[in-house]
């Protein structure tokens, strides 16, 4: 199908351009959410009158989501989340998840906005995009750990699963030492030599 964009869509165009879409995307996507127009006669005619307008509509949208982008851009967000031993979390951090953080901190941000290519299924620092516009992003720090203190832990750029995994082997190396020492006091062999 055909289309005339009416905002810059990611890896297909900017204002303006007509292309090939599939059928199921342009129904489905581009003409439900007003991002593009069927390219038939009446509607070319109707996109160059109305073109200055949609234009100028659309950079208001971006100077909008360039002021937001100031408020989160840089920012950091803290997830406290129940995790095994290991860091694996018993569920993820969706998208969801991180537009609520962000909305608790008094920016408004749709869980359609935060990029993630999957979700998050371990504790540590992760960098998300969020997407304001179609040409203005936002970076922001997720910090997802299983309590305060871990998350200001990794937030100093610890890594809290090594740190642990050492911390028990340490302890298990003093344990096999206490052992082997016990072993060798209590054997009456030993003692006779």
């Amino acid at each position: 199908m055909q289309v005339i964009l009416l905002e810059r869509v990611e890896n297909l165009g900017v204002i303006g351009d007509e292309v090939k879409v599939r059928d199921g995307y342009a129904r489905n996507f581009l003409l439900p959410h007003k991002k593009a127009l069927r390219a038939t006669e009446p509607n070319r005619k109707l996109f160059e009158a109305r073109r200055a307008e949609i234009e100028a509509q659309n950079a208001a949208a971006r100077a909008a989501a360039e002021k937001a982008s100031g408020k989160i851009d840089g920012s950091s967000y803290v997830l406290i989340r129940s995790a095994g031993e290991a860091g694996q979390l018993y569920g993820s951090v969706s998208p969801r998840d991180i537009a609520d953080e962000i909305a608790k901190k008094g920016s408004k941000v749709d869980k359609s906005n935060v990029v993630l290519d999957k979700p998050i299924k371990t504790i540590g620092m992760y960098d998300v995009r969020v997407r304001l516009h179609a040409e203005v992003y936002a970076n922001v720090k997720v910090n997802v750990a299983r309590s305060t203190d871990e998350a200001e832990r990794q937030a100093r750029g610890e890594n809290v699963i090594a740190a642990a995994i050492e911390a028990e082997r340490a302890q298990a190396d003093a344990a096999a030492k206490e052992l082997a020492a016990n072993s060798i006091t209590n054997d009456p062999s030993a003692r006779a030599e």
